[in-house]
C-alpha cells in the first residue's frame, strides 16, 4: 500500500511463502496475498513485494502467456507489484539452504543474467508511476572472497547491471533499482564495510570510469547514473545483529550518499543475560534450514559465529557474562519471543527517523522464518501474522 506523506510504499516479502517455481510462487500468491489486503488495505490498491527465482524468472521470460496472466490477476486483485526479492537464486523453503542462499555469487555471469532478467520483468509489469526495486545478494559470501580480482570482478559485474539499467530505462520509460543487501558473513556486512565498498569503489574516480566504460557512455553520464540505479537494502534486523547503532548507521549511509532502495523492517532475537538456564530453549532455534549468524558481547568484544549453535558452544567452554543477538527474523509486532527479547527497538528507531525525513520509498516486512518458529511461539496463522506486522509498522508511521 502507499502510505500518505511520502512515507513510501508498504508491503511484505513474499519470500515467506512456498516459491521456488513459479507455479509453487504463482499459486502462494493468488492464495495469500489477496487475504492479506482484504485485511490491511481493502479499499486501496496492495503493494506486492514478488519473489521470483532464477527458474521463475525463466519461466516468466519464456512465457508471454505467463506475463499476461500475472498482469490480468494483479489488476483484478488491485494489488501491484514495487519490488522483487532476487537474493535467493534457487531454492529456499523445504530444505536446508545455508550459505547456498549466497550462491551464484555477483562475481559469475549467472548471477548477472538472472538480475537483468528480473529488471526486464519488472518494467513490464510494474505500474508506471511506480520505480520497482530488485533486493539482491551482498556480492559474495565473506569466506570465499579470495582477494583483489574477486571483489573487482563482482564489482564490475554490479556495473555491468547498472549499465542493463540505463538502457532499460532508455528503451522503455522505466526506472528499476537495484539494491544490494548487507547481511552477516558477507563481504557487505556492516555499514562501515557497505560505506567503504562504495565510496572506494563505485564511487570513486575509478569506479566512475570503470562504469562509463562498461556502459560505453561519458563520465558526466555515469556519475548521475550510478546512484540512480544503484543502492543498498537497509535490513534493520542484520545491523542489529551485528550490535550496531540503528539511527547512528541509518546517518552514516545517508552522509556518504548511498541511496536506500528498500528499509526493510525485520527483528532479530535478542538474549540481553546469557545464561545456562536459557541454553536449553536457545538450542530450539537451532534447527532450521537457514543459517542462523550470531554476535555474542562479552564485555567490550563482539564475537561472531555463523550459526547459533556454534555460539552456544562457546559460551558453555567460557560462561563469561554474554549478550547475544542472532539472525532469526521475528515477528516485528513482538518485544518479546517467549523467555528472550527481540531488536523491535532497532525497528522503531529507524520508522522515527523515516516519520520525520522519509529515508526511502520502499517498505517492507520479511519474517521468512515463521515456518521454523518453534511451535508453542506461533499464536495464529501466515496471514494473522503478516498482518499484524503490516499494522505495527503502518501504526508506527501513521498512528
Amino acid at each position: 500500500m502507499k502510505l500518505n506523506n511520502g512515507l513510501g510504499h508498504l508491503g511484505y516479502s513474499t519470500l515467506v511463502h512456498l516459491g521456488d517455481t513459479w507455479s509453487e510462487m504463482n499459486a502462494s500468491l493468488r492464495e495469500f496475498v489477496p487475504q492479506v489486503k482484504k485485511r490491511i488495505s481493502p479499499n486501496e490498491p496492495f503493494a506486492v513485494s514478488l519473489r521470483i527465482s532464477a527458474s521463475s524468472a525463466k519461466a516468466l521470460t519464456e512465457n508471454p502467456d505467463e506475463r499476461a496472466s500475472l498482469a490480468e490477476f494483479l489488476a483484478k486483485e488491485d494489488l501491484y507489484v514495487y519490488t522483487v526479492n532476487a537474493f535467493p537464486y534457487g531454492p529456499f523453503k523445504g530444505e536446508v539452504v545455508m550459505e547456498r542462499v549466497y550462491e551464484p555469487d555477483w562475481t559469475t555471469d549467472d548471477r548477472v543474467n538472472y538480475t537483468n532478467s528480473i529488471a526486464d520483468i519488472l518494467a513490464e509489469i510494474s505500474p508506471a508511476d511506480v520505480n520497482p526495486s530488485i533486493q539482491t545478494a551482498p556480492l559474495a559470501f565473506k569466506p570465499n572472497v579470495a582477494g583483489e580480482p574477486y571483489i573487482a570482478k563482482f564489482t564490475r559485474n554490479a556495473f555491468r547491471v547498472v549499465a542493463h539499467l540505463r538502457n532499460l530505462e532508455e528503451r522503455t520509460g522505466r526506472r528499476v533499482k537495484l539494491a544490494i543487501e548487507p547481511e552477516p558473513a558477507c563481504y557487505l556486512e556492516t555499514t562501515d564495510e557497505t560505506i567503504e565498498w562504495f565510496t572506494n569503489r563505485i564511487y570513486s574516480r575509478a569506479g566512475i570510469s570503470e562504469l562509463a566504460e562498461v556502459a560505453n557512455i561519458p563520465l558526466s553520464e555515469a556519475e548521475g547514473a550510478v546512484r540512480r540505479y544503484l543502492g543498498i537494502v537497509f535490513d534493520i534486523g542484520h545491523q542489529s545483529v551485528g550490535f550496531e547503532n540503528i539511527t547512528d548507521s541509518l546517518n552514516k549511509i545517508v552522509d556518504a550518499g548511498i541511496p536506500i532502495f528498500k528499509l526493510q523492517e525485520a527483528s532479530s532475537l535478542w538474549v540481553e543475560e546469557l545464561t545456562h538456564d536459557k541454553i536449553a530453549a536457545l538450542r530450539r532455534f537451532t534447527d532450521t534450514i537457514y543459517l542462523s549468524q550470531t554476535s555474542l558481547k562479552q564485555g567490550g568484544t563482539i564475537t561472531k559465529f555463523l550459526n547459533l549453535g556454534e555460539a552456544l558452544d562457546a559460551y558453555e567452554a567460557n560462561p563469561v557474562p554474554s549478550e547475544m543477538r542472532t539472525h532469526f527474523h521475528v515477528p516485528v509486532f513482538l518485544e518479546e519471543l517467549g523467555p528472550f527479547r527481540t531488536t523491535r527497538f532497532g525497528v522503531q528507531e529507524a520508522l522515527a527517523m523515516h516519520r520525520e525525513t522519509p529515508l526511502s520509498d520502499h517498505l517492507e516486512i520479511e519474517t521468512y522464518t515463521w515456518d521454523v518458529l518453534p511451535p508453542e511461539l506461533k499464536t495464529g496463522d501466515i496471514i494473522e501474522y503478516v498482518s499484524r506486522e503490516l499494522e505495527f509498522v503502518r501504526n508506527e508511521l501513521i498512528g
